[in-house]
């Protein structure tokens, strides 16, 4: 069962995050599945207080079929922005939950986004939501840019797979850093489309 526990005190850089992410090895990583290139999260999902929420910084890049996109683009509805791979094993594991839960609350105001990290060809990362049939945009970020646009001190990714949703007002509500069920999925984003 994963335990929650609410913000109390700042969260580590972006630059100890960058280098979590590729820290593992020197190795390019493959896609062997053999989980030697995955940079594991603590486990830890963090909600964060309405009060003591930050805005998501305005991140935006070309997605895997070569259009702009721009996260700023989705105020006023809830975000949902998870880091993927196609080279990690927990990555697959995880995606028919997420794309359950897309297609089952896109009526509901919440909109899925992805950022795929560290894969070398899109051709790999389109197969990999074309295997998911997932139904959402993915931003490509091989060099791990697009993290570069959290500053230090925000509430960010730091790991493959992790997991951020962005309330109705553009701040960071929560923070999973690990691989998510279905139901884990529905038990914290559930209260954030309540909030209305």
């Amino acid at each position: 069962m994963i335990q929650f526990r609410s913000l109390a005190v700042g969260v580590a850089g972006l630059a100890a995050g960058v280098l979590t992410l590729t820290a593992c090895t020197g190795q390019q990583a493959g896609s062997s599945g053999d989980n030697t290139n995955i940079v594991h999260g603590t486990g830890e999902v963090i909600r964060v207080a309405e009060a003591d929420r930050q805005e998501l910084p305005d991140i935006e890049g070309e997605t895997l079929e070569g259009d702009q996109l721009r996260l700023a683009d989705y105020r006023g509805e809830v975000l949902v922005l998870n880091v993927w791979g196609s080279w990690c094993a927990p990555c697959r594991a995880e995606m028919p939950h997420l794309v359950a839960v897309a297609n089952d609350t896109a009526d509901q105001g919440v909109q899925f986004v992805g950022l795929n990290l560290q894969d070398r060809s899109k051709d790999q990362a389109n197969a990999f939501e074309e295997r998911f049939e997932v139904p959402y945009p993915s931003l490509y970020d091989p060099d791990g840019q697009v993290l570069l646009d959290f500053p230090k001190g925000t509430l960010n990714p730091q790991g493959v797979p992790s997991t951020l949703i962005v309330d109705r007002e553009g701040r960071v509500a929560v923070r999973a850093l690990t691989p998510l069920s279905e139901q884990d999925l529905r038990d914290v984003l559930d209260p954030i489309i309540a909030e209305g």
